[in-house]
């Protein structure tokens, strides 16, 4: 299946209107990155994910660990004052190794979007057979850790990706995908087996640990998140579209930066046409109220 396939092109100006309930304008959803990053990772991995120095990277390590040890209950503690209910992009190991996060996340009735098992293991080139091997030991791990939980989106650990993932994450009974990062509202994604699977908007350029990675600080994070939702709230007037904002405990959960997100996300929420959702709660709307007229729409092309 080539990408034309797979991921059906129809101008957005061109499509039927999209209304979020209640006429809200903006559908935004807070993804914090709730991740663990192995010490020691396998030797001989896809990737380096600590070509700082030889391992074992102590600096790196420690900056991560901070976000689950620290960073997490400052954003935790933010998000309880703001009302915020969040999307967890979860690397499953980190409720193993950190059950107390787990917790938290699932007592404040969190949303959990699967994003791998460590944040030091990736998908790129990985045969079919061992991928679907390793979505299926995701599935499995978050329901044994959580007594039965289960997840409807999936975001591939640092975006890795195959030509099979799409087909293997539906087929694992995932309704939402987040690796394509090309639109601003939900949109279709054919699969191999037929299933019905949709893009939910993620973001790159709006995920703090990019911006910081570039230099950038938390204000200009937020100027940036300031900037895009002015925009996104003038043009959802006619089309609704989607605002995520991908935040990682180790970044925003810092003392220094963590009063601009909690600003920022301050001045959003006081506007009338925002409907803050889960991913689950923005796909399943999607799909059950404006995918078949995208569908048809798609059809009488």
């Amino acid at each position: 299946m080539n990408p034309e396939d797979r991921f059906p092109n129809l101008p957005l100006p061109m499509r039927p209107r999209l209304q979020w309930p209640d006429g809200k304008r903006v559908a935004l959803w807070v993804v914090p990155n709730v991740e663990h990053y192995e010490f020691l990772p396998p030797v001989g991995a896809r990737r380096d994910p600590w070509p700082r120095t030889p391992h074992p990277d102590i600096q790196g390590y420690g900056t991560r660990d901070y976000g689950n040890r620290v960073g997490f209950w400052r954003l935790a503690d933010m998000m309880d004052r703001l009302r915020i209910r969040c999307t967890v992009s979860l690397g499953v190991a980190a409720f193993e190794h950190y059950p107390e996060v787990m917790k938290g996340c699932l007592d404040r009735g969190w949303d959990v979007m699967c994003h791998g098992i460590y944040n030091t293991r990736y998908l790129w080139d990985v045969p079919e057979e061992e991928e679907r091997a390793y979505i299926r030991d995701c599935v499995e791990s978050y329901a044994r850790v959580t007594g039965g939980g289960s997840m409807a989106g999936w975001l591939s650990p640092a975006l890795s990706h195959t030509l099979n993932t799409p087909d293997l994450v539906a087929e694992a009974g995932f309704r939402y995908f987040c690796d394509v990062v090309h639109d601003e509202q939900p949109w279709p994604i054919r699969t191999r087996g037929g299933q019905t699977m949709i893009s939910l908007p993620y973001t790159v350029d709006l995920n703090d640990a990019v911006t910081n990675r570039a230099g950038w600080e938390a204000p200009d994070y937020c100027r940036m998140v300031r900037d895009a939702f002015t925009r996104l709230y003038a043009d959802g007037e006619t089309q609704g579209r989607v605002m995520c904002l991908a935040v990682h405990p180790y970044n925003m959960g810092q003392p220094h930066r963590a009063r601009h997100l909690e600003e920022t996300l301050a001045w959003i929420m006081g506007h009338e046409g925002v409907w803050q959702a889960t991913g689950a709660e923005i796909a399943d709307w999607y799909l059950a109220q404006h995918h078949p007229r995208v569908m048809a729409a798609l059809e009488g092309r």
